[in-house]
């Protein structure tokens, strides 16, 4: 399927054809003269470029030059060279310019617009015609810069970083852009550099914070990625700048093809840690039955696994790699009628970090008290020697005061109900002089109680992994609600209902400066004040969230829809699937919390409302 382009480069073109570029010339040659046959390749790559592949034909510069660089012969544009023309019997060389660099006004920076360069050597052999392929690979320096987590934690949004090569050829990343690639046009000629510039304000005091420097001597067809880290050092505010361009080669080539077949690359937000979308680019001149186009992949090179695909439009195909295991590279290729077609690409999924002490079997009491908080400093495993979980206990003499210390315990570590361990926690409601005080546990810090008609609490842990679900063992016992003080707007709540469980869990990017949190636990939620009571199906900062209500009588509500009606009093363990609001973000916290009644923060529930969880875990699939 290649588009072959023919020059018989000389003086004879008006009486002759169009000639085969597999044959010998037919006719007579003047002497000494020979022919070029010409052709131009380009890979799938290319098809994903910003110009099209007829686009980059068409416009494609082609310039011959003696070997001994004396001088260029010969210069044509793609779509406009004669037919037939000769050269003098000699050593040549062909360069092939394509994509941006070959425009009349080429973008010397953009995000886009790829260019291409192709060279090869060849002589012309009196009465013969010589074959000569040009692979154009990319030609570009093409920038790559990342924003470490540290970048949003200590700088207020609107930061970026400027790269470019002169004034004329630059780009500014920001937030949006982080592992952007960027394309820029340089010569080798003139010695060019990249230098680079970090505006911010920080977080901390708003101070202007600007750094600048200068990657010498680049070079095109190479990527330099750069990851941008903020650090603290003796004491002192530093910057890294750790770039890594040594090793990296651009390797895109091109072959100038209506659709050439083979794989093409999936976006890094299509790389999970359980599954995986690929892609590929299927002629359909060439493979007409899109039954035929499926995916195999495999961990070992050994075992395959064969996938269906799914044609998503003209000539392009998506298929699902499913049951991968976490932090694993895996091969995969394209099999058209059960054949091997093109290369094959490698890609390795996301890590699939578990959820600390999700067995609570680390717990410790707090000094001179008969509660306990829900990590033990002294057990010697980092797990549990932590704090991941807290609850409405406080930690007393040991830190922020809560309801343990009014005499009222809200959680509880039970050695006698279990699923997993040696032990469950055991989150019980109860009622002081007729006010209801929700059981609790979360993932994040109880910040206090206001007086005696609330708390604070900083919700969330950081995590940039992307499960799929939570799953954990729970059991409920609840009576009707007996104890009603206020309620969400909109629900109707009566002594006649009984009380439910709430647990839930959510992924997201919460601004603690937005959302009244610390670096850690970034939301912030006043009992007393309903206008910090964070929605997670509606919060914009939300990525992915997931909800399972149990009622006393046994009802569920999970993610928005009841389910059929369970045995409450036994164990029995649940997932809860995360629904994702978007899958071109990574989190940077979670957010896990579980309630024995679930409009504790308005006080209303049942005073004896238990719920247990164990073996709490993430799944992904």
């Amino acid at each position: 399927m290649k588009k072959i382009f023919s020059f018989v480069l000389g003086a004879m073109c008006a009486s002759m054809a169009v000639v085969s570029c597999n044959k010998d010339i037919k006719v007579s040659e003047p002497k000494g003269e020979g022919s070029l046959c010409l052709g131009v390749n380009m890979d799938a790559v290319a098809t994903k470029a910003a110009m099209s592949s007829d686009e980059l034909l068409a416009n494609a510069s082609v310039r011959i030059y003696m070997a001994d660089f004396s001088g260029m012969v010969r210069q044509y544009k793609y779509s406009e060279a004669p037919a037939v023309v000769y050269l003098p019997e000699d050593s040549y060389r062909v360069d092939v310019i394509a994509g941006e660099a070959a425009k009349e006004n080429p973008a010397l920076a953009s995000w886009e617009q790829k260019s291409y360069k192709g060279s090869s050597p060849f002589t012309i052999t009196a009465g013969s015609t010589t074959n000569v392929t040009v692979t154009a690979t990319v030609n570009n320096a093409v920038s790559k810069i990342a924003f470490d987590g540290s970048i949003a934690e200590n700088f207020n949004s609107g930061y970026t970083f400027e790269i470019g090569t002169s004034d004329e050829a630059k780009l500014v990343y920001d937030s949006s852009k982080s592992e952007a690639e960027g394309y820029f046009i340089v010569n080798a000629a003139d010695e060019p550099s990249f230098n680079w510039t970090f505006s911010g304000i920080l977080s901390k005091d708003g101070s202007q914070f600007t750094k600048s420097g200068v990657i010498p001597e680049i070079e095109a067809g190479k990527l330099y990625a750069m990851t941008l880290t903020y650090v603290v050092k003796d004491g002192e505010l530093a910057f890294e700048l750790l770039v890594d361009y040594a090793t990296d080669i651009i390797d895109d080539s091109i072959v100038f093809e209506p659709v050439s077949t083979g794989l093409s690359a999936s976006s890094a937000f299509e790389i999970w840690a359980g599954h995986a979308t690929i892609h590929a680019d299927v002629d359909a001149g060439e493979y007409p039955d899109p039954t035929a186009v499926k995916f195999a992949y495999s961990a070992d090179g050994v075992n395959w696994t064969t996938i269906d695909s799914e044609c998503t439009s003209e000539g392009v195909y998506q298929g699902v790699m499913t049951g991968l295991t976490p932090s694993t590279e895996y091969t995969y290729k394209l099999v058209i009628a059960g054949e091997d077609v093109g290369e094959s690409r490698t890609l390795t999924t996301e890590a699939a970090p578990a959820i600390p002490n999700g067995s609570f079997e680390y717990a410790s009491l707090v000094s001179g008290a008969s509660y306990y908080k829900f990590y033990d400093p002294n057990c010697g495993v980092a797990e549990g020697a932590s704090k991941f979980w807290g609850s409405g206990n406080g930690e007393g003499s040991e830190g922020i005061k809560g309801s343990g210390s009014m005499g009222m315990v809200i959680t509880y570590v039970d050695t006698a109900e279990k699923a997993v361990g040696n032990q469950s926690v055991r989150a019980q409601s109860g009622s002081i002089l007729g006010m209801l005080a929700a059981g609790n546990l979360f993932a994040g810090d109880f910040m206090g109680l206001v007086g005696t008609s609330g708390g604070i609490v900083n919700f969330g842990r950081p995590w940039t992994s992307r499960p799929t679900a939570m799953r954990l063992w729970v059991k409920y016992s609840a009576s009707k609600i007996n104890i009603i003080s206020d309620k969400p707007d909109g629900v109707e709540i009566t002594n006649d209902q009984y009380d439910r469980a709430q647990l839930k869990v959510a992924l997201g990017t919460w601004d603690y400066k937005k959302y009244g949190g610390s670096k850690t636990s970034p939301v912030s939620v006043n009992t007393t004040k309903k206008s910090t009571f964070v929605d997670f199906y509606t919060d914009p900062s939300t990525i992915a969230n997931g909800e399972l209500i149990i009622f006393g009588d046994g009802q569920q509500i999970l993610n928005g829809t009841e389910t059929s009606t369970v045995e409450n009093n036994t164990w029995r363990q649940v997932t809860i699937p995360l629904n994702y609001h978007t899958t071109t973000e990574y989190p940077t916290h979670v957010v896990i919390s579980f309630a024995s009644s679930m409009f504790g923060d308005y006080f209303t529930g049942s005073d004896d409302a238990k719920l247990w969880v164990d073996g709490v875990e993430f799944l992904y699939e």
